[in-house]
């Protein structure tokens, strides 16, 4: 250990730099990555968005990325597992700190997560969001239109659908995607829903995968699944965290009995490393003050790096 260093999130002199600092100390970057706006040459951009006006029902995922950086420091030391990857010597990668919110013009917000993710995704850099409620996807979802163009594939891992219809003028968790597809902003033909096991009359066009048929299925069949409804499309993945079991992830707004191991979650995310065309992804709804020791903080910041993975081995030619 370099006693003389430490801080790394501030005092990298390269994007790629790495230290092993003690995980009790230090400046909580996530994965203790460098602190910067400068997007020039980077791969993946890491930022938090902790907005949780939109929550129906526990609240606190505004101090979701605090959280999820804070355990991230747990997994900052070592190689990716099982791969060996040195993900951070492969892609240049940054936290790009947070979107700032003023709770007091609650209806300027949408557009200024537009905005926050258009600064990122018209760099060339991905964009890796950790939430914050599940709202945020959809301006993000729209950011990435204008860079990629409509029709992208969403893989949603979920408690709920979140395509429950509205007046068109809410601001809600819960009927986000109902607009994208309707919208067309992503393809709900060529997305897919897992994990879902809360009822809604209408799957809007959607490919689900419900809790029990999850459950019932092999993780190569489930990963095979997702690759087949995707194909080469553009995908961006959503990660609800309340997908997991709640005794996986006790932290979060809206739990639901029946969900994903944490095992199954990573494996499925591993599964897909080399099989998507990645655009983007987030995790969402992880709220620390719901949680008991960091572990759906853990489960937040294990699933980003899997996600960060995914980008790795597509980046290798």
């Amino acid at each position: 250990m370099d006693t003389k260093g430490g801080d790394n999130a501030f005092t990298a002199k390269s994007v790629h730099q790495n230290t092993s600092e003690p995980m009790y100390s230090g400046a909580l970057s996530f994965m203790r990555r460098k602190y910067t706006r400068d997007l020039t040459g980077i791969d993946v951009a890491v930022t938090g968005i902790p907005f949780d006006l939109a929550t129906s029902s526990r609240p606190g995922t505004r101090l979701g990325p605090q959280g999820v950086r804070r355990a991230s420091v747990n997994l900052a030391w070592a190689p990716h597992f099982p791969s060996g990857r040195d993900i951070f010597g492969e892609l240049a990668v940054i936290d790009y700190g947070d979107m700032v919110i003023d709770p007091g013009y609650p209806h300027k917000i949408p557009e200024m997560i537009e905005d926050h993710a258009r600064d990122i995704v018209s760099s060339g850099a991905k964009m890796l969001t950790i939430g914050g409620d599940h709202f945020i996807s959809y301006p993000i979802l729209k950011a990435h239109a204008e860079k990629y163009g409509k029709g992208i594939s969403l893989i949603q891992f979920d408690a709920h659908s979140d395509t429950w219809e509205d007046d068109g003028d809410r601001i809600d968790h819960g009927t986000m995607f109902w607009h994208a597809a309707k919208n067309g902003i992503v393809d709900a033909a060529k997305s897919i829903q897992v994990g879902i096991r809360t009822h809604n009359e209408s799957t809007h066009g959607y490919n689900i995968l419900y809790g029990p048929d999850v459950q019932a299925m092999s993780i190569d069949q489930i990963v095979a699944k997702i690759k087949d409804v995707v194909g080469d499309n553009h995908a961006y993945i959503t990660f609800d965290i309340d997908g997991l079991d709640p005794c996986y992830a006790p932290g979060t707004g809206t739990p639901v009995l029946g969900g994903l191991t944490s095992h199954q979650a990573v494996s499925i995310l591993r599964g897909l490393a080399g099989g998507i065309n990645l655009i983007g992804s987030d995790v969402v709804e992880v709220s620390p003050p719901y949680d008991v020791s960091d572990i759906t903080s853990l489960a937040g910041a294990t699933i980003a790096w899997e996600m960060l993975n995914i980008h790795a081995v597509n980046r290798k030619p």
